[in-house]
């Protein structure tokens, strides 16, 4: 453990998405000193702009202490 969720806006090839779950994991294992990636998963969840407002409000909006990189853009920009 640790677990990656990755949320995102539909449209990345399978490609990308495995490009930046890889990214993702050795910048943690860095980032925390680990000395090995066995113990973490990535998932990646895909969204369209209407779903992803109510994603935001529950994952961004109503945690603000669980968010450790604060938006820069209002949601319904996406619409």
């Amino acid at each position: 453990m640790p677990h990656i969720g990755i949320k995102m806006l539909a449209g990345r090839s399978e490609e990308q998405k495995q490009k930046a779950a890889e990214a993702v994991k050795n910048a943690l294992v860095e980032s925390l000193g680990m000395g090995s990636d066995h113990y973490i998963t990535c998932t990646i969840e895909d969204y369209s702009a209407e779903e992803w407002q109510e994603v935001f409000k529950k994952e961004v909006t109503d945690k603000p202490d669980k968010v450790y990189v604060k938006p820069k853009y209002d949601p319904k920009s996406l619409l």
